[in-house]
């Protein structure tokens, strides 16, 4: 273990819950029934509050609905999870997991994904606003059975269509769409992009119509061999699209398909709160406990082509 993992918070479950108390509860217990703060009291049990409010007087903890929720994983081998995870730039495998926090495969895999849920952003507040410009492009992950890699094939001999949207330095937002289609495209960045900023694509037929929505729509030609024109440029979600893909293709191998999403809520949680805007290892990782509010996945078992 790296000197960091020495801090109390990640040695001692006592440490570790003061520490998730003090990041979800600044300003006191919050009863996750009712939403009433600062009204409870402690029970006998460690960590377990009652609340005080005549009409639900429930117990809770720190960690009630939340990713860890009735979870009989340590509390500090949560925590080390989760800064693992977050300060990890292209990902840490479950295997990897396993072995750093002495835990059996399968819970380590259970912990990746119920981590990866908290870096799931929710709402849907328009990305960009006047002046801002967001890049927007499509890539393709995993090829269809007996199928080899053919760059000069139609990319419909891929099994996984991705559309990414960049804020040129800002957040980053990726969807897993059935195709690259019009239909498919389109309703998408119409419900995630401001109106009044510049949109930024290649030349794929799926932005032409789309882009006349937007205060402006400026293309590059990829196939003509132009990246660059000016200020015109893709080169910002390309940059996400090599982050993302030598991590799926170094770090995870293998992804199934139902779980795509919560891989790219992953690569756009760190892309989106890196260190060019201000966050550090420890403020990606409160950033990311906090995403546990709220959110709980329960799982049997991994089936073998979802394990990595």
């Amino acid at each position: 273990m790296t000197d960091i993992f020495s801090a109390p918070h990640f040695t001692n479950d006592t440490e570790a819950r003061k520490m998730l108390e003090r990041i979800l509860w600044p300003n006191g217990p919050v009863c996750p029934h009712c939403g009433v703060v600062g009204h409870s009291y402690a029970t006998k049990r460690e960590g377990v509050y009652r609340c005080a409010e005549t009409k639900c007087r429930k117990d809770f903890s720190v960690t009630t609905k939340t990713v860890m929720e009735r979870s009989h994983i340590p509390l500090h081998k949560w925590l080390q999870g989760f800064h693992l995870m977050t300060s990890s730039k292209k990902g840490v495998s479950a295997h990897q997991l396993h072995r750093m926090l002495a835990v059996t495969y399968k819970t380590a895999w259970f912990m990746a994904h119920r981590i990866r849920e908290a870096m799931r952003a929710g709402g849907l507040t328009p990305m960009g606003g006047s002046g801002k410009v967001i890049e927007a492009d499509e890539t393709y992950i995993g090829r269809l059975e007996g199928q080899r890699p053919d760059k000069r094939k139609h990319p419909t001999q891929y099994r996984n269509t991705i559309l990414t949207l960049v804020e040129r330095g800002g957040t980053a937002r990726s969807f897993h769409v059935e195709s690259a289609s019009i239909a498919n495209l389109q309703p998408i960045i119409r419900a995630n992009l401001s109106r009044e900023a510049s949109l930024h694509t290649d030349e794929w037929v799926s932005y032409r119509a789309i882009g006349k929505e937007f205060a402006a729509h400026e293309t590059v030609n990829h196939k003509a061999e132009e990246y660059v024109r000016g200020e015109v440029t893709t080169n910002a979600v390309e940059g996400y699209f090599s982050i993302f893909k030598r991590g799926m293709k170094g770090i995870y191998q293998h992804c199934g398909e139902k779980h795509l999403h919560r891989y790219l809520s992953e690569y756009d949680f760190r892309y989106s709160d890196r260190v060019k805007l201000g966050f550090d290892d420890k403020a990606r990782t409160v950033a990311a406990i906090k995403g546990a509010e709220g959110k709980r996945l329960t799982y049997r078992q991994p089936r073998s082509e979802e394990i990595h």
